[in-house]
């Protein structure tokens, strides 16, 4: 977890902050404050030794007060005493607040059993202090709570020195490690590299800041913190162990020249390569040790380690990286292409995405973290059911943590009961639900007590995110990239599954993403317009939260302005969101803001109040425009023409047979090693559905979108030529490579037997047939997350799922036609295997089994398909034409549904 950080400067292009407009109110609420405190702090203790003396009186320095009869005056003399010790708690609540509020710490410490005392000093001193000065804010205590203790991995990413270039510059010298060559199957990491010289592999990424795009004696640069080379060197932090002290202004080829028995720029071909891509390809495929310590979020800037930067790594850096928005987009997404699917016609597939659209599919594809979103889902509603059955109020989390191994909630007050299965740490600051156990929790039922949880950024372990009801006042959002952080914060809240029932209002800007959510989502020019219904809408934050785990809940309602507020219109929001369960995010300079989200240059964001300091999740206007027109293509009823296949010679078995049509195999080649199968498989995936061939540069694109070495990627290409022989893999004049003739796919052979049925009426059924017995399951079914990522941006889903389809569609026609109707389902059923989204094919499977007359038969097909419609993932229930169809064939469907539900 983040720890508080003294203020930095962003640079010379900071914008500089306007003072806040303070009202008569203000100005009378602190005159008044101040002369309260004075009266306080200083009128008191006058008047006590004034009148009652000083704390101890004489008769309690007695000792035979244990022993004798208490008096009177003995009775006085301690509840003067209690006087004083009231009035030392309060002067230490008001220096403890007056030191949080003007050195800007953030949020103030906690002086032990002063809630009350404190809280009032609190309100006192804030007030002051707004008098005199607009910058200098105190956190609303009864709002937060202390930062918890971080995490083991986070705390060393944030606590250890960070030794700066600007530091290193000052001293003649510098400390450097030059990285060795590979061993075996063995090859460095930064991770081992922190090991070995700072004594902690989790302070790798101290080394990644210090050399990140620096240029290496090979002319490389390091721009992904898993990937380095061998030769390469590295500077190093001043505490930094088993490394040699150079000149701070050597050149590196000279270090590397000057130390014998490194690795020399230019090993990096034969075997080293093989063996540096064994260990590089591994963080992808074998899952090894460095990979489970060094989480696929631990890059904080997330860049691209490839010299050729493109249009697709360029939505890949912001898209892929918001991984619990992605997870979400793809569910919306993946509902709208079902709808098309209902509305698909015969020899059309549905509308695909094109350019900037495309490839941010792609990114979402390659980024989105549905198991993540899944254990915040499941975990939250566990929690919020957990709680209900105990009769308790959900506690206020300010904030949570998304790891691979755990997720944390930051909650205040501090509480050490947490339900099973969470647990608590820290005191009860930080309630932890360990992934391993979030995995195994089964769906829940209960209401969403969080949905206004949304993601900042990342941090070097993980994910934050805020809860925007937890401020309990005005979130102010600053900075050059304001409205791409609140695009950013919208699409999330529009498409988590954290939440249930949500109302966002965005101000200023967003019209567009009510293409995306239209049932959330909604924009509006000013504030004006919907101040009057906010404050009629107002309810009180308990009644709120314990409505929602006990199954009266409110929509959740929050409200993303891009457009600053007037001076009154921020007071009106500033009283409502202090009595109101909602969230308010303003940009603008915001007066009496509860917490501050600066967006820096630099593309941090930061929330001093909670010590939060992340890579910002944002949503530029390219990006933001790309996932607009991606959601506008999958609502498009029009279809797109199937393009038309390339004829086969001939039909023979090929030499090598590439399976598809189902889980992905390959036949015909001796067996390859587990770990490396999956990227072979898809690099010839890849090139046999791109006959005319693909160049290197391309193909490693492809198959590392975030990101590779090029010596990686011929390492990897070699590899596979030596497996499938040098007959089968051809490298034409311009470097493109493509497979030999002697290599097939059962989709192009699908396509050849679909393709001559039409020109063959009487063997029309037989290839049919054959074709569809290709077919085993989904769409190269098996594959590893974040692998076939680039199948969004080609024709091959959607030719595969229309093509299938329709060949189903016809054989059924053709066995119904002949009086077969029992074939006619099997042919149907076939296709289902991998279009089961197709509403088309559920609706021939209705009339083939009809045709059989088997009313049994029928009822459990509509019985499966209602089930289906009502659980399915995607959400959306069936086809109008659909259940037309139920309703004429069988009438009586809707009773026993009712029925069956009932029991």
């Amino acid at each position: 977890m983040p720890t508080r950080e003294p203020a930095r400067p962003h640079g010379r292009h900071t914008p500089v902050r306007a003072k806040a407009r303070r009202s008569a109110a203000d100005v009378l609420a602190g005159i008044g404050s101040l002369i309260v405190l004075v009266a306080l702090v200083g009128g008191v203790p006058y008047a006590l030794l004034t009148f009652v003396g000083p704390p101890i009186a004489p008769e309690l320095l007695d000792l035979d007060l244990l022993t004798s009869r208490v008096g009177p005056s003995t009775v006085v003399a301690v509840l003067v005493l209690l006087v004083w010790l009231a009035w030392f708690q309060l002067f230490v609540c008001v220096l403890v607040e007056v030191y949080a509020g003007v050195r800007r710490v953030g949020m103030p410490a906690r002086v032990p059993l002063s809630g009350g005392t404190q809280a009032l000093a609190n309100k006192l001193v804030g007030a002051v202090l707004l008098l005199f000065t607009a910058g200098a804010m105190v956190v609303p205590l009864a709002k937060l709570a202390p930062t918890p203790a971080a995490t083991p991995v986070t705390a060393v990413a944030y606590s250890a020195p960070i030794v700066e270039k600007a530091t290193l510059d000052t001293h003649k010298t510098k400390k450097v490690y030059v990285v060795q060559p590979p061993h075996g199957r063995h090859h460095e990491s930064l991770w081992e590299i922190a090991e070995k010289c700072l004594g902690d592999g989790r302070r790798y990424p101290e080394i990644y800041r210090l050399n990140q795009a620096k240029e290496q004696p090979d002319g490389s640069r390091l721009r992904m913190a898993d990937l380095i080379r061998p030769g390469w060197v590295l500077d190093m932090p001043d505490d930094a162990r088993h490394a040699h002290v150079v000149p701070v202004d050597q050149p590196r080829e000279q270090t590397l020249r000057e130390h014998p028995g490194r690795a020399p720029v230019g090993q990096h071909a034969g075997q080293h390569a093989d063996r540096h891509a064994d260990s590089k390809t591994g963080h992808a495929e074998k899952k090894v040790e460095a990979k489970h310590r060094q989480p696929d979020q631990q890059q904080p800037d997330r860049p691209q380690a490839t010299i050729r930067q493109s249009q697709t790594t360029d939505l890949t850096d912001y898209l892929a990286t918001a991984s619990l928005a992605a997870a979400g987009l793809l569910v919306v997404l993946a509902r709208r292409r079902r709808e098309q699917l209902w509305r698909r016609v015969f020899g059309r597939r549905i509308a695909r995405p094109r350019d900037d659209a495309a490839q941010a599919e792609v990114a979402l594809r390659l980024g989105g973290d549905a198991p993540g979103a899944r254990i915040l889902d499941i975990g939250l509603r566990l929690l919020g059911a957990e709680l209900a059955a105990q009769n308790r109020t959900p506690p206020t989390v300010y904030g949570a943590h998304l790891s691979a191994r755990t997720l944390d909630l930051w909650i205040h007050p501090p509480d050490g009961d947490a339900p099973a299965p969470w647990t608590a740490q820290d005191g009860g600051q930080v309630w932890r639900l360990p992934a391993h156990e979030g995995r195994l929790l089964e769906e829940q039922a209960g209401g969403a007590p969080y949905p206004g949880l949304v993601s900042i950024g990342t941090d070097a372990s993980g994910r934050v995110l805020i809860d925007l009801e937890a401020a309990q006042g005005l979130i102010n959002v600053r900075g050059p990239q304001t409205t791409a952080a609140l695009a950013a914060l919208a699409v999330e809240l529009a498409t988590n599954r954290w939440s249930d029932r949500m109302r966002i209002t965005l101000v200023g800007f967003g019209e567009e993403l009510t293409a995306i959510a239209p049932d959330r989502i909604r924009a509006v020019g000013g504030l004006a317009e919907v101040l009057p219904e906010l404050e009629a809408m107002a309810a009180p934050r308990r009644e709120v939260l314990t409505g929602r785990i006990t199954g009266s809940p409110r929509d959740a309602h929050y409200l993303l302005s891009a457009v600053a507020p007037t001076h009154e219109e921020a007071r009106r929001l500033a009283l409502l969101a202090r009595r109101d369960t909602a969230g308010y995010v303003l940009a603008g300079e915001v007066p009496h803001a509860t917490w501050t989200l600066e967006i820096g240059d630099d593309g941090r964001a930061r929330i001093a109040e909670l010590g939060f300091d992340v890579q910002a999740q944002l949503l530029p206007r390219r990006h933001y425009q790309a996932l607009i027109d991606l959601f506008r293509t999958a609502s498009q009823v029009d279809g797109e023409a199937v393009s038309e296949a390339e004829p086969l010679v001939g039909l023979h078995p090929p030499a090598v047979e590439i399976r598809m049509l189902g889980p992905i195999e390959v036949i015909g080649l001796r067996p390859l090693e587990e770990g490396r199968l999956a990227l072979a498989a898809e690099l010839l995936v890849y090139l046999a559905t791109h006959p005319g061939g693909v160049h290197p540069s391309v193909l490693g694109g492809v198959l590392w979108p975030r990101g590779v070495q090029d010596m990686v990627r011929d390492a990897t290409i070699a590899r596979v030529a030596e497996w499938l022989g040098p007959e089968h893999l051809h490298t034409d004049e311009a470097g493109r490579i493509s497979l030999g003739p002697e290599v097939r796919t059962d989709w192009a052979l699908f396509r050849e037997l679909v393709r001559r049925s039409h020109g063959d009426p009487t063997a029309r059924a037989v290839l049919l047939e054959k074709a569809l017995g290709l077919v085993r399951g989904p769409l190269l079914s098996g594959r590893q997350p974040g692998r076939y990522a680039w199948l969004a941006a080609e024709d091959l889903e959607y030719d595969v799922a229309a093509e299938v389809a329709d060949a189903a569609h016809q054989l059924c026609e053709l066995r119904l036609a002949h009086g077969q109707p029992d074939a006619a389902v099997a042919a149907v059923r076939a296709a289902l295997l991998l279009a089961v989204d197709d509403e088309g094919l559920w609706r021939d499977l209705l009339r083939a089994t009809h045709a059989t007359e088997d009313t049994v038969r029928l009822r459990a097909v509509v019985e499966g398909l209602t089930r289906r419609a009502a659980s399915h993932p995607y959400g959306g229930g069936m086809a109008p034409e659909t259940e037309a169809l139920i309703e004429e064939l069988l009438p009586t469907w809707r009773i026993h549904v009712v029925r069956e539900s009932s029991a």
